[in-house]
Formats: structure tokens, sequence, C-alpha cells
């Protein structure tokens, strides 16, 4: 199974969010005034304009799925983001949740939660 989208993502500002994915191998698919598709292959997240938003006090989370999830986690982890739990933004290590696939989970700078889980789990 190929990667693939699950959700969207409120962005405080376009421009930012393309800059800090960017860094993350992602390019733009999609640019308007209301919507942004970030694209890394065949992975797609799309975003929605929300410049009111707290990234402290965000709620927003999206699941994506990917088939090799150590690989990646690899290539985010050298981007050099933090492990410090209270940081925004920030990465985890990969975990295993009962009756849940392995996953890690990236807290990106307007607070969403973006878990990315094991295609193959």
């Amino acid at each position: 199974m190929a990667d693939r989208i699950t959700a969207n993502l409120p962005s405080r500002d376009f421009s930012a969010t393309v800059a800090f994915y960017g860094v993350l191998g992602f390019d733009v698919g999609f640019r308007g005034d209301q919507w942004l598709i970030l694209q890394r292959g065949p992975l797609e997240i799309e975003f929605f304009p929300h410049p009111q938003l707290d990234p402290a006090t965000s709620w927003f989370s999206a699941c994506v799925r990917v088939d090799d999830p150590d690989g990646l986690l690899r290539q985010w982890q050298a981007v050099g983001l933090s492990a410090d739990p209270a940081a925004i933004p920030r990465l985890t290590g990969i975990v295993r949740l009962p009756d849940a696939p392995r996953m890690f989970a990236l807290v990106e700078p307007d607070g969403s939660l973006l878990r990315v889980l094991d295609n193959g789990d």
C-alpha cells in the first residue's frame, strides 16, 4: 500500500507552513487563498487558513499512513527538530500503543499533531 492522505490541518500563515514543511521534503502541489496542498512523493497534506489559531491550545490532528515510518522518521530527525515534550514544533520517536500500529508524531509550528502510522502494522 502506498503513502496516502487522511486529513487536513489549519495554518496560521501559508508561507510559514510551506517553509516548515519544505524542510521536511514537501513541495507545493496547490496554493490558493483558502487552500494549500503540500506533497512529498505520494504523501499529501492539505491545509486551510486559520490565522487566529493558538498553537499552545490547538486540538487539531491528522493521521497519515506510510510504508516506511522508520525511514521517514530518520529523515525528519536529521532536520534537528526538538524531542522536548513541551516544544512546538517537536518530533517523537517510534512508539507502539496497545491496539494501534507503530507510529511517531510531529507537532508542527501551528500546534497540530500529525501522527505517522505504519501501513504494514
